[in-house]
């Protein structure tokens, strides 16, 4: 035999060795104990980082209500009168020369007061909007921050930055970053969940990626429960398919691929095969989730709508469920806070749609036990000018400056407000809070020291709060 030949035979051979090791595989599939494949395995239920969380957690889950399209703060929770003394007067040039304004440019700014009334509520005399009367009865277990401001003036990039914490697509999310750094506390469902409703003006789309896992493992990515129907798409075995012959085609499916992965040390791998047995799982949790028949009259009608119709109300109720369950990050969208235009018409709707829903959330978690340990945040991606837009009826253009949110439960000191704006509600100007510095205090409040969460990507030790100065709000910590 020829050198060349022997080289050939020899190749053949690797080849062969190689790519039969996936069928003479399939024999060795018996030895695998259900230990690697089945429901403790440490790759279909992954727990954590070593040494994570970094201290004692006050919260041990996140409920994030987005009000996608930005609420004006100037109607919710930041009263301002000389505002609404100046009312219909032309806007001082002073606080927006050379100022980012998304769609008023060019135009004549005139000031815009409230277009409602606000009172103090609760024994913490919180200034909250006639628009909120259910959010309102909560007033002394709300920590409201009068001083955000973000970076990024039209939607799309600025719930990516919210989300993220930069406008780079393709990094990981809030809910990605908490669950690869604390695990999941759940075999049966995913440790990160979102969903959607609709209602109000120029619902804008929100993309899938933003709740991506970016450079992280995809089994880190929320997975999106759609809103009416069945929560999971062909969460129900086809006719004809029996529970045990499905584990056992997952088991072997499981058994090749861990084959395969003994030479090829490919995460993604990892991924699947949690995807796979989360699957498996999910086909009996999902139902069981969804099935409201164990709810009491007196629960539904607390949080209004119809279970399973798509409403903010149903995704709540559903929140609460999934909490009770153990998943780590629930991200609800309200699409419909867009009010260029018709300012009273739409807060009047968005807030019909999310006020008592959110009151019910809020409500429940606390009769429960479970709002000490849930930390729940209420917000947009940005807020409203205090100019208005449009001749008839006005409403009101994207701003940055300076916006409202909120945050209760899992660590949060309740019945303070923290920060301001000044008399116009166009800046921040008191004790200002950054987008990062609002993703730092979430996860000191999970036990985690946000500059050690850390990933090396594209030549840099990537954060959820980036490179950049970000700080924990420790004067709203309880």
């Amino acid at each position: 035999m020829t050198d060349q030949q022997l080289v050939e035979q020899r190749a053949a051979r690797r080849t062969f060795l190689s790519q039969a090791g996936l069928g003479l595989g399939a024999t060795a599939i018996g030895a695998l104990s259900a230990q690697q494949c089945g429901a403790d395995s440490e790759i279909s239920h992954y727990r954590g980082l070593p040494g994570l969380p970094h201290f004692a957690a006050r919260a041990k889950r996140v409920i994030f209500l987005c009000m996608a399209g930005g609420p004006s703060h100037l109607e919710t929770f930041d009263y301002k009168p000389e505002l609404d003394r100046l009312d219909g007067e032309p806007m001082p040039k002073s606080f927006t020369k050379g100022q980012p304004i998304a769609q008023l440019q060019g135009q004549e700014l005139r000031c815009l007061g409230p277009v409602n009334r606000f009172k103090r509520y609760g024994q913490s005399g919180q200034l909250i909007s006639d628009y909120l009367p259910w959010t309102a009865r909560v007033a002394d277990d709300l920590c409201i921050i009068r001083s955000m401001v973000t970076d990024q003036i039209n939607h799309d990039p600025a719930h990516t930055f919210m989300n993220t914490g930069t406008t780079l697509s393709g990094r990981p999310s809030m809910g990605s970053w908490v669950n690869y750094g604390l695990g999941s506390a759940t075999e049966n469902l995913p440790g990160f969940v979102v969903m959607t409703s609709v209602g109000g003006r120029n619902p804008q789309p929100i993309a899938s990626r933003q709740w991506s896992a970016g450079f992280l493992p995809s089994r880190f990515q929320g997975v999106e429960f759609h809103a009416s129907g069945d929560p999971v798409h062909y969460v129900s075995s086809p006719s004809g398919v029996s529970e045990r012959g499905q584990r056992q085609l997952i088991d072997t499916v499981a058994g090749l691929n861990m084959h395969r992965n003994q030479i090829l040390q490919d995460p993604e791998v990892d991924a699947r095969l949690a995807a796979y047995e989360m699957a498996f799982r999910m086909q009996s949790s999902v139902p069981e989730l969804v099935d409201i028949s164990d709810e009491s009259q007196e629960i539904l009608d607390m949080y209004g709508g119809k279970p399973g119709d798509g409403s903010f109300a149903s995704n709540c109720l559903l929140a609460r469920r999934l909490v009770e369950r153990g998943v780590r990050f629930i991200h609800l969208y309200h699409r419909g806070w867009d009010h260029h235009g018709e300012l009273d018409k739409y807060m009047n709707i968005c807030c019909e749609l999310t006020d008592k829903p959110t009151w019910a959330l809020l409500t429940d978690l606390k009769q429960r036990g479970l709002l000490e340990d849930t930390l729940v945040i209420w917000g947009g991606e940005f807020g409203r000018t205090p100019m208005f837009q449009g001749k008839g009826d006005a409403g009101r253009d994207h701003h940055i400056k300076g916006f409202s949110m909120w945050m209760a439960g899992g660590g949060i000191k309740p019945g303070i407000t923290y920060g301001e704006t000044d008399d116009l509600g166009y800046n921040a100007v008191t004790d200002v809070v950054q987008i990062r510095d609002l993703h730092a205090t979430m996860l000191h409040l999970l036990g985690i020291n946000h500059a050690q969460l850390a990933v090396p990507f594209q030549g840099l030790d990537n954060r959820l709060t980036g490179v950049l100065p970000s700080q924990v709000i420790t004067p709203i910590l309880a």
